[in-house]
C-alpha cells in the first residue's frame, strides 16, 4: 500500500461530507473516495445485522478500489459494525463515537450534565452503553433520538427553517435547557445543524462533535504506519451514492461546500 493511496470514507447517506470536510481541512494532500449510502438511510432504525451486511459490502468495494484505510463516518455503523471490520480487514478502520468524553471532561470534575443527540440504533447499541457506563456514575447524562434529523438532510431541507426549528423543539423543548452543560451531537449528520442548535441552546452550552477527534486519530493511524501522504500531493475529493439521482449528486456537492 502506498501513501498516495485514497483514503474510504462512508456513511449511511449525507452526513460523513461533515467528515470529509474535516478531512480536506486537516489532512489537505489525501486523496478522498466517499460513499453515501443514501438509497439505504437510514441505518438508525435498521437492525444492526443490517448495518454490518451493508457496512461489509461498502467496505469491500473501498478494497476493491485500494484503499489504504477507511473510515466509518456514521456512529450507527460504527456501533454495529466496527468490531466485524477489523476482524475481517488488514487494512486501518476508523470508527466513530459520541464525544461524550470530550463533553465530561470539560466539567473539571464538576459533574456535567449532557444531552447525548444520536440515532435510535447508536443509542440502544452495548457499544454506547459501556461508553456511557464509563461517565454516569459522576455526570447526568440524557439519552436523545433525533431520526427526524437524518432525514431533514436527505430530503435537502436544511434550509427550511421552519421545519428543522420545530423538529428540535420537539426533541428539546422537555429539557430544562439552562441546566444542560453540554450537546454531543453524536451523528455525523447533526453538524449540519450546529447554527440551528446555537440558537435553540444557552449561549453557555457547548455544542461538541467527534468528528476533528476521529480525523486526528486517522492522522495518527497513517504516520504511525508511515502512510500519511505527501505533503505535494494534490488531494481530491470523490463523491458517490448508491442514489445515483442528479438531485442527490448536486445535494452532495453543495453539502461538501456548505
Amino acid at each position: 500500500m502506498t501513501s498516495t493511496a485514497p483514503i474510504g470514507v462512508f456513511d449511511s447517506g449525507l452526513g460523513g461530507i461533515t467528515v470529509v470536510r474535516e478531512i480536506a481541512k486537516d489532512l489537505p494532500n489525501e486523496q478522498v473516495l466517499y460513499f453515501g449510502d443514501s438509497a439505504n438511510a437510514p441505518y438508525g432504525t435498521k437492525t444492526p445485522e443490517q448495518v454490518r451486511k451493508l457496512a461489509f459490502a461498502i467496505v469491500n468495494n473501498f478494497v476493491r478500489e485500494g484503499v489504504k484505510a477507511v473510515v466509518i463516518a456514521c456512529n450507527t455503523a460504527t456501533s454495529a459494525a466496527v468490531d466485524a471490520l477489523r476482524e475481517q480487514f488488514t487494512i486501518p478502520i476508523i470508527g466513530m463515537e459520541p464525544a461524550l468524553k470530550v463533553a465530561c471532561d470539560r466539567g473539571h470534575g464538576v459533574p456535567q450534565h449532557v444531552i447525548v443527540a444520536a440515532t435510535p440504533l447508536t443509542l440502544r447499541e452495548q457499544k454506547f452503553a459501556k461508553l456511557m457506563a464509563r461517565f454516569n456514575s459522576t455526570n447526568v447524562i440524557y439519552k436523545q433520538p433525533c431520526p427526524a434529523l437524518v432525514e431533514i438532510v436527505e430530503h435537502g431541507q436544511l434550509d427550511d427553517s421552519e421545519l428543522v426549528e420545530r423538529t428540535l423543539h420537539g426533541y428539546f423543548d422537555g429539557y430544562d435547557l439552562e441546566t444542560i452543560d453540554s450537546v454531543v451531537l453524536g451523528c455525523t449528520h447533526f453538524p449540519f445543524f450546529r447554527d440551528y442548535f446555537r440558537r435553540l441552546m444557552p449561549s453557555s452550552t457547548a455544542i461538541i462533535d467527534g468528528n476533528v477527534g476521529t480525523v486526528n486519530h486517522l492522522r495518527v493511524v497513517l504516520e504511525a504506519l508511515g502512510q500519511l501522504a505527501p505533503e505535494d500531493a494534490e488531494g481530491t475529493i470523490v463523491l458517490s451514492n448508491s442514489d445515483p439521482s442528479e438531485r442527490m449528486t448536486t445535494l452532495m456537492h453543495q453539502l461538501l461546500t456548505r
